[in-house]
């Protein structure tokens, strides 16, 4: 609290300059001179193109690019940057803190964590925002660089939604990847930038002033690359289109995946036919000859073939195509932010064979409460774009409760429902800390329900057995977990075997304290 009559240390945002106005004299001169310079040589050649972010007068007074310590805006909630378990050292986060009080630390203890690319929210406690966001940011690794982009969108696309949901009026950004997580800057700054512009468009009609707060090193990096989200004029859109990146995210501003592309061929006929023959027959000789002109015939005549078991095989696989089609467009459409938040289902690193690793957690699955079929349709959406690739599974089963055991008919009805690839690049199931219960129910699965999946599934007793086939820090594993496997393994190690394995969990807790 500051003294009576003592200026306040705090910034109010409805006194700093939007992006619409002047932004300072050498600023303005020197966009102009740009803009001349430029507009002399490319003019002519853009004139005829539209920009995927025209210049737009309402967006453009909602934001403020402010040099300074994102902890002392007056608005309704900052952000802050932060690791997984919410303890980051950085001078974001430090900043914030060193503002709030102490009591942010307690409010912390109780969230928990947050996952990376996820937002939580507390209070903002002796702040003068009245909330705080807490975003985890992507650590950054070329070979990783999709998963990485992605994270980090779904980081700022969080905090917007957040804001939405709870009507803010302001909000406070800050740079979300830290130097710590050596994400480069400029590219994360295209991902910020994009995202906030596209939420504003598509959701953002209650939100009043959006604030990326910046520092000395970072300031120069969003100036230069504001215009080209951000226009000023129909000139300046005209003139940054040519220094927008090829990848500029879908409508919602989220990164494109290429195998999640949908690719459409050439249309049917020969296009550079000279003969001028224009006849009827010429023009008939092109219908069939091409997908999208086939006549796919009476659909309910094509159902009741497949129920009496006569209908071709290559009929039925373009049957079932069509229906996993209906259901990835929904999980696409929906809003499956619930059966996100229960953390069940995550892409980690890659096994010995470089093969991408995704964890299931039986624990996190309430099977008894909620909507199974939006699981469903959360599991399609997550899954799509990973099995184009050979991929391996690890299904945590630990602990896993009578309330948290999925039904053998749910799962026969996810495998009948999935598309061929989830089945073809399927290398390994591997089922750690199996019951008897468990490992009976999983034979009888495999030999009677499904077939080709048998010789797939591993039962995994402990986690020494799991090390061999991915090594400890290509997998992020629930403490729950290691708790369980340590206080199990005891009775079965040898005093050797037991020393290796709490160098292992050692190593891991050590691995997760670093996310």
């Amino acid at each position: 609290m500051d003294p009576l009559g003592a200026r306040s240390q705090f910034v109010e945002v409805q006194n700093l300059p939007t992006w619409d106005q002047p932004q300072g004299v050498q600023d303005e001169v020197d966009r102009k001179k740009r803009l001349t310079e430029e507009d002399d040589q490319l003019a002519n050649q853009l004139n005829s193109l539209e920009s995927p972010f025209p210049f737009r007068q309402d967006i453009n007074s909602k934001i403020v690019l402010f040099n300074g310590d994102v902890a002392l805006l007056n608005c309704t909630a900052i952000v802050n940057t932060s690791n997984e378990t919410l303890t980051d050292k950085n001078p974001v986060s430090d900043s914030i803190h060193r503002y709030a009080g102490p009591e942010l630390r307690d409010e912390l203890l109780k969230l928990k964590g947050c996952r990376t690319g996820e937002a939580k929210m507390t209070e903002g406690f002796n702040l003068a925002a009245r909330f705080i966001i807490h975003t985890v940011g992507p650590k950054y690794k070329a070979k990783y660089r999709t998963a990485a982009e992605s994270s980090l969108y779904s980081c700022y696309r969080n905090v917007m939604q957040l804001s939405k949901e709870h009507a803010m009026a302001s909000v406070g950004l800050c740079v979300v990847s830290t130097v710590k997580r050596a994400y480069p800057l400029e590219d994360a700054t295209h991902i910020a930038l994009r995202t906030v512009r596209r939420f504003l468009e598509n959701h953002g009609e209650n939100i009043e002033t959006v604030v990326f707060a910046v520092s000395d090193v970072e300031e120069p990096v969003y100036r230069k690359l504001m215009p080209l989200y951000y226009p000023c004029s129909i000139k300046e859109e005209k003139i940054s289109l040519p220094f927008l990146p090829a990848d500029i995210g879908n409508a919602e501003g989220e990164p494109v995946v290429p195998e999640r592309q949908i690719r459409i061929a050439e249309k049917p006929g020969n296009l550079e036919d000279d003969s001028g023959d224009d006849s009827l027959d010429s023009d008939l000789g092109l219908v069939g000859s091409h997908a999208f002109a086939r006549m796919e015939g009476d659909v309910d005549k094509q159902r009741k073939l497949i129920l009496q078991g006569q209908m071709s095989e290559a009929a039925q696989h373009k049957q079932h195509q069509r229906n996993y089609n209906r259901w990835l467009c929904r999980a696409r459409a929906e809003d499956l932010s619930d059966i996100a938040a229960l953390k069940a289902l995550y892409q980690t690193g890659v096994d010995l064979c470089g093969r991408t690793v995704m964890v299931v957690v039986g624990r996190n699955i309430p099977v008894t409460i909620i909507d199974m079929e939006k699981a469903l349709l959360y599991f399609i959406h997550v899954m799509d774009h990973i099995t184009v690739k050979e991929y391996v599974m690890v299904y945590f089963h630990t602990l896993t409760a009578e309330h948290n055991h999925l039904d053998t008919d749910f799962l026969k009805k996810l495998y009948d429902i999935v598309d061929a690839k989830f089945k073809k690049n399927l290398r390994a199931f591997y089922f750690v800390h199996p019951t008897f219960r468990t490992k009976v129910s999983t034979w009888f699965f495999t030999t009677f329900s499904v077939s080709g999946l048998k010789e797939k599934v591993h039962h995994i007793e402990n986690l020494q057995q799991l090390f061999t086939c991915i090594l400890p820090e290509e997998i992020d594993i629930p403490p729950f977990v290691l708790e369980y496997d340590t206080r199990v393994s005891i009775q079965y190690f040898t005093p050797l075997q037991l020393s290796i394995e709490k160098e292992v969990c050692m190593h891991l807790d050590l691995y997760n304290l670093r996310l």
